[in-house]
Order: C-alpha cells, then sequence, then structure tokens
C-alpha cells in the first residue's frame, strides 16, 4: 500500500504526544495506524469492468440496427453488413472490458463507483488484520485498543482487546469517530486523530485508572502503513 502522504512531521508529534498523555492516567494501551487505503479492490474493478461489457453486449443484442447503422455511415454507405458477425460482438465486448478495467486504473473513478457497504467491510477486515498483528495479545492486562484511520475511503475503525471490549460497548467510541472524521475532513488529520485519541483516553481512564503494575507495552507512535 502507498504511503499516506497527509500528515506531516508535526503531525506524528500530535499524535504521539497524545497517547502518551492519554495513557499517564490508565492501563489502557493505545495503538494509531494510517493508511491511505485498506486495500487496491482489484476485484471490484475487474467486477465493474464485467458488468459494463455484458451490458453493453445486451445493448448491442437487442438494438443490433443502430450498430449496424453506424457501421454502415462510418463507410461510407458500403458496408453491406446485415447483422453483426459473432467476431464483431466479441471484439466489442472485450475492447469494453479492457477498456473500462484501464479507466479504472485511475483511483479516485474507482472509489466513486465503489458501494459504500465494501469500503465499509474492507476497512474493517484491514482494521483488524492490523489489530492482530499489532496489539492482540500484546499487553498483559489485554488492555490493547487499536485506532486505525483508512485516508481514501474516509473511514476510521476502533478495534479493542478482550479485556477493554468486555466493558466498554462500541457505542461508546462513536464521539471519538466522530471527533477524528470531523477534523479529517478539513484537513487536519494529525489533530483528528489526537482528538480521538484523547478521548479514549477518557473513556479508558474510567474503567482501568493506572496502576504502577502495567508497563507501557505498545508504542506511542502513529503508523504509517
Amino acid at each position: 500500500m502507498a504511503k499516506v502522504n497527509q500528515f506531516t512531521p508535526a503531525d506524528h508529534e500530535i499524535v504521539t504526544s497524545a497517547v502518551s498523555l492519554a495513557e499517564n492516567a490508565t492501563d489502557g494501551e493505545i495503538v494509531t495506524i494510517v493508511t491511505e487505503e485498506s486495500d487496491h479492490y482489484g476485484d471490484i474493478a475487474w467486477a465493474i469492468s464485467g458488468l459494463v461489457a455484458l451490458t453493453a453486449l445486451l445493448v448491442v443484442s437487442l438494438f443490433p440496427e443502430i450498430y449496424l447503422t453506424m457501421i454502415n455511415w462510418l463507410a461510407g454507405g458500403w458496408s453491406g453488413m446485415t447483422a453483426l458477425p459473432y467476431w464483431a460482438l466479441f471484439a466489442f465486448t472485450t475492447l469494453k472490458f479492457f477498456g473500462v478495467r484501464l479507466v479504472l486504473m485511475w483511483k479516485p473513478l474507482l472509489f466513486l463507483l465503489i458501494p459504500n457497504p465494501i469500503k465499509a467491510t474492507r476497512v474493517r477486515e484491514r482494521a483488524t488484520s492490523l489489530f492482530r498483528v499489532s496489539t492482540d495479545y500484546r499487553t498483559v492486562g489485554r488492555t490493547g485498543i487499536l485506532l486505525y484511520l483508512s485516508m481514501r475511503e474516509h473511514r476510521a475503525e476502533i478495534v479493542a482487546d478482550t479485556a477493554i471490549a468486555e466493558k466498554v460497548e462500541p457505542a461508546i467510541w462513536g464521539d471519538a469517530m466522530i471527533a477524528m472524521i470531523d477534523l479529517v475532513r478539513i484537513g487536519a488529520p494529525g489533530e483528528g486523530m489526537a482528538e480521538a485519541v484523547r478521548q479514549m483516553g477518557i473513556v479508558l481512564s474510567e474503567h482501568f485508572p493506572k496502576t504502577d503494575q502495567n508497563p507501557n507495552e505498545l508504542p506511542d507512535r502513529l503508523i504509517e502503513l
């Protein structure tokens, strides 16, 4: 995945400081990860290309006279065709298929066409996968929690370890998510993640106040993928 470029060194310092400050009041361990996109969505691009190609083939099959008229006009009235040959249909469909796939290599257009539920699912899957690698089972008290931001999808996820999930309902993190997304939308992603971390820290301090038996086991720094 491409490395994001919206985060400046100052943003890194803001997020890292927010994590350190939040963890001063809780045994919870906050991990922050940001990425440009959660998936390449190549399968979706191929599916859209196939759908467009099949739709085009259906239109040609239902209204062949339109295309015959066009061919005859291009040939100066000398085409002599009364029906579209199979090779022409195959060539037309193939060109549509690979033409659309080529156009969808432009990511802004592809992401505009991807249904929101698919984006949400892919972001959640990526966040869960990263949680397992970076956070799960890596704290003594199972008090790790991941804040994940995927820039191109404009989506974020919070994934908590067992001890936190047992005490804190997922809906509780809603305010932190809203605060972050609002700031990201206005071009302040560092401040957005820092504000989310601050609010997460408040919740964690209520359920997992700081003790002397829980060292800092996970990195405070913002991780870019």
